[in-house]
């Protein structure tokens, strides 16, 4: 039965994720919930079932999904509440590795991509809210950079610190969202924007 952290964090990451879209510039291309057709593809062929349009995905394999690919292996579950909804969404949407390294970094361990006892130790030695901010502070950091070096993915930038601004509100209403606000020009909605996923290439 999935835990109560992951049903409390899954609205939040789904909100942001949206519906159907493809993107010529989105690297994950079709996708539809969040949940890549490759991800999809994937995911039913490991249980024996046949290949199906990601366009049609229902609500049960969704939550699967998620739990199984992006909020256990990242360690989710260990993590103190608001800090596992930061690392879940992280690993949403930069890839499970990634986001077990920008934690390694904010927590200031051995950064190699693999959550273990060390860094585990690691977390909880650290000041939960400190933690959070360097975390947040890391995670759009790497946005900035990454639309600088590969300009292709810029019109992506307001949409990644949207989701980011949302996500420092929701952990801590107090005043996380220290540089930006969340900003939807003139369409006044959430538009899908792209995960990263685990693409080596993306990598700075």
């Amino acid at each position: 039965m999935p835990s109560p952290g992951f049903l409390a964090s899954l609205p939040f990451v789904l909100r942001w994720e949206g519906g159907f879209v493809d993107d010529p510039d989105d690297p994950g291309g079709r996708t539809n919930r969040g949940v890549t057709q490759a991800v999809y593809d994937a995911w039913r062929t490991k249980r024996q079932l046949p290949r199906c349009d990601v366009k049609l995905i229902d609500a049960d394999e969704v939550h699967a999904i998620y739990e199984q690919g992006y909020w256990l292996p990242p360690r989710c579950d260990v993590l103190q509440r608001r800090l596992d909804l930061v690392q879940f969404d992280t690993a949403v949407n930069m890839g499970v590795r990634r986001a077990v390294q920008m934690l390694q970094r904010a927590s200031g361990c051995i950064v190699d991509g693999a959550f273990g006892p060390q860094t585990e130790r690691a977390v909880g030695a650290r000041d939960a809210e400190q933690l959070i901010v360097a975390y947040c502070d890391a995670r759009e950091d790497y946005y900035r950079r990454l639309a600088e070096s590969r300009p292709q993915l810029g019109k992506f930038l307001k949409g990644w610190l949207n989701r980011l601004n949302a996500l420092r509100r929701e952990v801590d209403p107090s005043g996380l969202e220290t540089r930006a606000p969340v900003n939807f020009g003139d369409m006044g909605y959430i538009r899908r924007i792209p995960d990263l996923g685990e693409d080596p290439s993306f990598d700075i």
